[in-house]
């Protein structure tokens, strides 16, 4: 009989209904993500590339900025492929299997990724406040410890979820009014009681956004506090615009979080969320290597040279 049911469970599909409330715009749309995902996978694989074949690179900073171009090069690369498929093709359709596959994995890249941005705050923290003991406190080893805790944490926490998803009962074909099985819009559709996780989601969003926006505030309260203290201007707008492209980053994706997922009974309707989601899976991983890359005259000289490079082999 458990056989049987995991079978059903197998064979069951979902329909993503996505954007088609706007026929006419399902073209012009799926040009601009096609863009969007273009740049965000160039963009991404070529902020890893540089930092890896550069020695100049090879610091704490840079280690955990290659580590968040890897994971918003795997959040986009697991969101956006069936959102261009289905702005484009008339089955929206989704397997079961499928739809929780991608909801466990878009959810452990966004917990990653907030984990991560709170441990680049914790090393402009260290560089700035104490830069005479930074090689020695962001030793490689607290760096791999504190890169490895972010993954871990991120599979867990979805790996809770997903589990009581998994138990939620699910028959015929449904309709999911989102563009990727965003959890909420995926226990929706449910006929079981949903109360616990929607309550669980809240909690584990809410501990996620507490915890990371306090090491991020905390500190950033430590760098200002020094950076005032700083009597050279230059040495102020250096320190200033090191921080600068990290905080444009975490404004972002977690204003769009808190908005989403930490507001209880949240009464956001379903296209704002879809608007908001667009945000955090698509633009927010094509904004993040071009934020840094931008502000970052180490970055654009690297990638200059790699160019120029290429350009006279050919």
């Amino acid at each position: 009989m458990l056989m049987a049911s995991r079978n059903l469970s197998v064979e069951i599909t979902f329909a993503l209904l996505g954007f088609t409330d706007y026929p006419e715009l399902q073209i012009p749309l799926f040009l601009v993500f096609l863009i969007m995902y273009i740049i965000t996978l160039v963009g991404n694989l070529g902020m890893i590339v540089i930092i890896k074949i550069n020695p100049k690179f090879h610091t704490p900073m840079y280690f955990f900025l290659s580590h968040l171009s890897f994971v918003d090069f795997c959040y986009s690369s697991i969101v956006t492929p069936k959102l261009l498929e289905n702005l484009v093709m008339a089955d929206k359709s989704i397997f079961y299997s499928s739809c929780m596959l991608q909801y466990f994995l878009s959810c452990t890249a966004v917990v990653t990724e907030s984990f991560l941005l709170a441990v680049m705050a914790y090393d402009r923290f260290v560089a700035i406040c104490n830069p005479l003991l930074y090689t020695v406190v962001m030793s490689q080893r607290l760096c791999a410890l504190m890169v490895a805790g972010s993954y871990f944490w991120g599979m867990f926490g979805p790996l809770v979820l997903l589990c009581y998803a998994l138990q939620l009962n699910f028959s015929g074909h449904h309709i999911i009014n989102h563009f990727f099985c965003e959890y909420t819009a995926l226990i929706a559709v449910s006929s079981s009681n949903i109360c616990i996780p929607h309550l669980l989601l809240f909690g584990f969003a809410t501990f996620n956004e507490v915890s990371t926006l306090l090491i991020i505030l905390t500190s950033y309260v430590f760098i200002f506090v020094t950076v005032l203290n700083i009597h050279s201007v230059s040495g102020r707008r250096k320190a200033f615009s090191t921080c600068a492209s990290h905080l444009t980053a975490i404004t972002i994706f977690h204003g769009t979080i808190l908005s989403l997922y930490c507001v209880p009974n949240s009464q956001n309707s379903r296209q704002t969320v879809k608007v908001a989601s667009v945000f955090y899976t698509v633009v927010n991983p094509m904004l993040n290597p071009l934020i840094y890359s931008l502000r970052n005259k180490d970055v654009k000289d690297a990638f200059q040279k790699l160019i120029d490079t290429k350009v006279s082999f050919h």
